[in-house]
């Protein structure tokens, strides 16, 4: 047995409360994964899912969540999206670790030049608001959504063929009095029909994951199972496309991943003369800034700084020492962190903290799963191995979909995919366990069994097209008094 660090060990503790036989409810995404990205949550990518979907079977839905951890009550400087960052869903349907199809996002925010106390206000909005046209919305959102193909990645300026522009987001779900008619009303409003038989809707929505991160990091002495992300909100985009213009040459399955991008120059100067006027930098949405009210511009070609595709990767997979490099890395460069999979530290805490019989290293049933997709299932011809989101858009949706995905006996599941109502770490749990039928001497309890005990979001998701449940307002807030 290897020698346990202090930092093994409060690792391995952590883990025993997550999955041990006390019923704690504790899950996490990808929030605050690694060290700068942690910094800058505007441009954190937190969750992505991808699923063929279910009230529309021709089409694929992707979700990418931004913004983690987001109080309802968060004014008056509501939570939004990047103006200086440029978002990105990345699609390999070749198999070759490259991106292929990439969708963009480019947003751009202003004072509503139809609200009369335009800047002389504090508020989000002076008075109810009825649409997202209405002049009492004193903030406003704007994006403009591109395509890019393969040949265009290469330019470092990253610019896309716009699909549709001046779109707008969602606003922030102030509260009850703000939306005499029910916030849901101005929310779908943000819904849109783009072309070519694909949606769109960018803006606030619940955040599905919960877990005492508080008592987590407090020594491992304050744990109480307090739910510290029940309540709390993320920034999604959400995309609809028919599976057609998604097929690659070869077959149905697609890798997916979701980056985000900043200039690589950024320069801050003194804003306390006399207001001058600027144009947004970088963005497609057309949108004036009108006068300059940010001390940073920022100009260059576009970094990328985060990454996100399997859940759980850059969190218990990648070190510290690597996870800043994660999330900079393409897919073609993946064998660099091939280690870590085949040698999963998670899999040596199973057994060291739960006693399970797990597989010897190297796991190359983990390559499988992860790196390249399951034969029959959702591994494209001649793959190049890579950590991605692999969906195999001609396996239909589930008429009753089980929370364990394929590992319950539903293909429609991830890591086939990922739907909302996927249990993403128990998945994990018992795939690390070698619960899969690709160690079938090991899928037997306790390693089947495995997991965190939570089995559902707190909240139910929607039954169309954003499917992600609408946001919480500050009655929602949840406040965690000490013990």
């Amino acid at each position: 047995m290897r020698k346990l660090t202090l930092a093994t060990f409060t690792l391995m503790a952590l883990f025993a409360l997550v999955v041990g036989s006390a019923p704690r409810q504790a899950k996490a995404s990808s929030h605050r994964e690694a060290p700068f990205i942690a910094t800058d949550p505007e441009a954190d990518a937190s969750d992505l899912y991808a699923f063929v979907s279910p009230d529309k079977p021709d089409t694929v839905t992707f979700v990418a969540d931004y913004v983690p951890l987001q109080d309802a009550a968060g004014g008056p400087n509501f939570y939004k999206f990047g103006d200086d960052v440029l978002y990105e869903i990345n699609i390999d349907n070749v198999g070759d670790a490259k991106d292929h199809i990439n969708f963009q996002w480019r947003f751009s925010s202003r004072l509503n030049p139809k609200n009369p106390a335009g800047g002389n206000t504090f508020l989000y909005n002076t008075g109810p608001i009825n649409s997202l046209d209405d002049p009492n919305l004193n903030r406003q959102e704007f994006y403009s959504l591109s395509m890019l193909n393969y040949q265009q990645t290469k330019d470092p300026d990253r610019k896309g063929t716009v699909i549709k522009d001046n779109l707008r987001v969602a606003p922030a779900n102030v509260g009850p009095v703000s939306y005499p008619n029910g916030y849901e009303k101005v929310a779908k409003e943000a819904i849109y029909n783009v072309g070519n038989g694909m949606k769109a809707f960018a803006g606030p929505r619940d955040d599905p994951f919960f877990a005492d991160l508080g008592g987590a990091f407090d020594l491992l002495s304050g744990i109480h199972g307090s739910d510290f992300l029940k309540n709390k909100n993320v920034h999604s985009l959400v995309l609809q496309v028919p599976i057609s213009m998604l097929k690659g040459p070869n077959d149905s399955i697609i890798g997916v991943r979701t980056t985000s991008y900043r200039h690589s120059f950024s320069v801050l100067r003194p804003i306390q003369g006399n207001p001058g006027t600027i144009s947004n930098l970088g963005s497609a949405a057309h949108i004036s800034e009108g006068p300059v009210t940010s001390p940073r511009t920022s100009t260059g070609p576009w970094v990328q700084i985060s990454r996100l595709d399997n859940p759980l990767v850059n969190e218990v997979v990648i070190p510290l020492q690597d996870k800043n490099r994660f999330n900079g890395s393409l897919p073609i460069n993946d064998t660099q962190f091939l280690s870590y999979v085949l040698n999963p530290e998670i899999a040596g805490l199973e057994h060291a903290i739960l006693g399970l019989n797990v597989p010897p290293n190297p796991r190359n049933d983990l390559v499988t799963i992860f790196l390249t997709g399951l034969p029959g299932l959702n591994q494209p011809a001649n793959v190049v191995p890579s950590s991605q989101l692999r969906l195999n858009m001609d396996i239909p949706p589930s008429a009753t979909p089980n929370r364990l995905g394929v590992l319950g006996g539903d293909n429609a599941g991830y890591p086939n995919g990922r739907r909302l109502t996927d249990d993403a770490i128990d998945i994990s749990l018992q795939a690390a366990a070698g619960a899969t039928p690709l160690t079938p001497d090991y899928n037997v309890p306790p390693n089947n069994t495995v997991g965190d005990m939570v089995d559902n979001n707190d909240v139910s998701f929607l039954n169309s097209f954003p499917y992600a449940a609408m946001p919480h307002d500050y009655r929602m807030t949840e406040f965690h008094p000490a013990p």
